[in-house]
């Protein structure tokens, strides 16, 4: 079999994928004038402990370098500290529970056929494209209540978002930086508009739906604001379907570039969990997880002052030598795999269980339709712009043998 493992082209900033890994576990940065985590141990307390590293990192940019930050802020359970965190998450976390999760398998498998029946009979397919991206764009889109045909749409406007997630100084700001930001800025209203007509709609027609729960939902016996539900809804729309979309054109890119585990993950599907999450760690979906200090805190032989920030660099924690054996060999057989890919605390991704049954189901699917698939040699894959996340935005397949 051909792999493609020689072509990739992966992004400059995420140098422990060329196989360095940073002298320091933690070390400060004054082009960005943040912190850096790299060490697993670190990232763990970093993720751990909300009452030190708070979630609420808007507060610490600059009012000149995100004039309307605070728009966006309010509602974004990524952005949110407890006590009011546990508040709104409890509002969806219903819709998460493994019931409700494990009942939609027959509607996953039925997206992921229906998606593939479109290339059935070609000689080659564009994942993300086809399947990868469409997949749990309609799934999410279905639970909220928004039209997944709108899906092109929230591609365009995600590309954007995507494309200037770069990593900018604090301190201070460039022509590029402020283009950047305006492009950003113009794309977040695009979304937050299209959400608020939607929010408005549920006021006067309340569906069966998560978003009408949102809208109807009270907290300490009032309603949330239209700010609220729109930027609650926003998170899960993008955080819905970004996850599953990098680690499906991820593990299929790992299976490829690793014909023995590809071989035996074919002839043996019980070994697909695993897989996925070797492939979670190895190529860690969100590459970067931002916090900022509450107070001074001694982390990894370093003093990080109140009121700093703090990068945590997952995808660096998850291949940390001091906590996995042999880190740069993707191993699914691997017996200790804590990676952080999904978070950990409060914090620890509400959608994870959702996004592993959307892989599993998918790729088994893939797997038995097409079992003689792999990359194609000459077109490598090409990545998500941005140092903030791993993941393919085009993975070109063949299909026959």
């Amino acid at each position: 079999m051909t792999t493609i493992a020689e072509n990739w082209g992966v992004h400059e900033a995420q140098f422990w994928l060329r196989g360095e890994f940073p002298a320091e576990p933690v070390g400060f940065e004054p082009a960005t004038g943040a912190w850096n985590v790299y060490g697993h141990a670190e990232a763990l307390k970093t993720l751990s402990d909300p009452k030190v590293f708070s979630s609420d990192t808007a507060r610490l940019i600059p009012k000149e370098m995100s004039p309307e930050k605070d728009q966006f802020v309010e509602g974004n359970l990524l952005q949110m500290d407890p006590p009011d965190h546990k508040k709104l998450r409890t509002l969806v976390s219903h819709a998460f529970t493994p019931k409700v999760v494990a009942d939609l398998e027959p509607r996953i498998a039925a997206l992921t056929n229906e998606l593939l029946d479109a290339v059935e009979g070609t000689d080659s397919m564009e994942l993300v494209t086809h399947l990868a991206y469409p997949l749990p764009v309609i799934v999410i889109a279905e639970l909220l209540g928004i039209p997944a045909s709108d899906r092109d749409l929230f591609k365009e406007w995600v590309d954007t978002l995507l494309r200037n997630s770069q990593q900018r100084s604090l301190t201070e700001q460039t022509e590029e930086d402020k283009k950047a930001a305006e492009e950003t800025q113009e794309q977040l209203n695009n979304l937050v508009n299209y959400l608020g007509e939607h929010v408005d709609d549920r006021r006067k027609n309340p569906r069966e739906d998560l978003l009408t729960k949102l809208v109807e939902a009270e907290v300490d016996g009032a309603k949330l604001t239209q700010n609220e539900v729109v930027n609650f809804a926003n998170v899960l729309l993008l955080a819905g379907h970004i996850t599953t979309t990098m680690l499906l054109g991820n593990t299929v890119l790992c299976l490829d570039s690793h014909p023995d585990e590809y071989r035996r993950v074919r002839e043996d599907r019980s070994l697909l969990p695993a897989t996925i999450e070797e492939s979670l760690r190895f190529l860690s979906p969100f590459a970067l997880v931002a916090r900022a200090t509450t107070t001074e805190v001694e982390l990894g032989g370093q003093t990080i002052p109140a009121d700093n920030m703090v990068f945590t660099w997952v995808a660096a924690a998850n291949r940390d030598p001091r906590t996995f054996t042999d880190p740069g060999t993707f191993d699914p057989a691997r017996a200790h795999n804590p990676h952080l890919a999904f978070g950990r605390g409060i914090h620890f991704c509400i959608g994870a269980p959702l996004a592993r049954l959307e892989g599993k189901t998918a790729l088994n699917i893939l797997l038995d339709r097409f079992p003689d698939l792999r990359t194609d040699p000459a077109v490598p894959p090409s990545f998500i712009p941005s140092p903030h996340m791993t993941g393919v935005n085009e993975l070109q397949l063949l299909l026959k043998p």
